[in-house]
């Protein structure tokens, strides 16, 4: 049982290794002989190459996957999340100002009605059109990972831009991890999906 474990996570491993090197080797193709003026993201290109691998995959094998994959996938999110993290300007928040409380109010806008509309079209139960909304204000590291990827796009023709989105969205997921993190454990609560006792 441990040798079938232990040649599952290879082939596994194997799998992933040579469907990354072939996504570098693609984007480095595209990105040197190919495209001219235009540079294609490898972290966009990660992103896709792992949809690709997940829809490809039966749903069974893709759960052995997950749990043979999961400890390099935790430490490689989080070296992700640091990596794009540090080099945001934190002293920029103060400067961000209205863009920050636009974002905010457009994102969770969006969030929520977006939410509410999708689910009254699917015919969702009427707990989930009024609080599945809620439950998805918070930020997570997708933020950060597209926040790196504007900002490296931006400096070279526009860095005065490029600090405005840095401290928009530094700004904004302070202040979304302590309002919006609320709003979500009320949201769950109203919905029935805690136990109250314990929370």
């Amino acid at each position: 049982m441990l040798l079938k474990r232990s040649q599952d996570r290879t082939g596994i491993l194997g799998i992933l290794a040579a469907g990354i090197t072939l996504t570098v080797l693609a984007g480095w193709f595209l990105n040197t002989r190919v495209l001219t003026g235009i540079t294609l993201n490898y972290m966009l290109m990660g992103v896709a190459f792992s949809a690709a691998f997940a829809n490809m995959v039966r749903e069974d094998r893709l759960g052995e996957i997950n749990s043979a994959f999961s400890p390099i996938l935790n430490v490689s999110l989080l070296a992700a999340v640091a990596d794009l993290g540090a080099p945001l300007n934190f002293r920029l928040i103060l400067g961000a100002g209205s863009y920050t409380f636009i974002y905010i109010a457009a994102r969770a806008f969006g969030k929520y009605f977006g939410a509410r509309t999708g689910a009254k079209i699917t015919g969702m139960p009427v707990t989930v059109r009024k609080y599945l909304g809620l439950t998805l204000l918070p930020h997570s590291g997708v933020s950060l990972v597209f926040t790196g990827i504007v900002c490296s796009v931006l400096s070279p023709a526009e860095p005065a831009l490029a600090e405005i989105v840095q401290g928009t969205i530094a700004a904004a997921a302070v202040l979304n991890e302590i309002i919006a993190v609320i709003a979500a454990k009320k949201g769950f609560e109203l919905a029935g999906e805690t136990d109250k006792t314990n929370g």
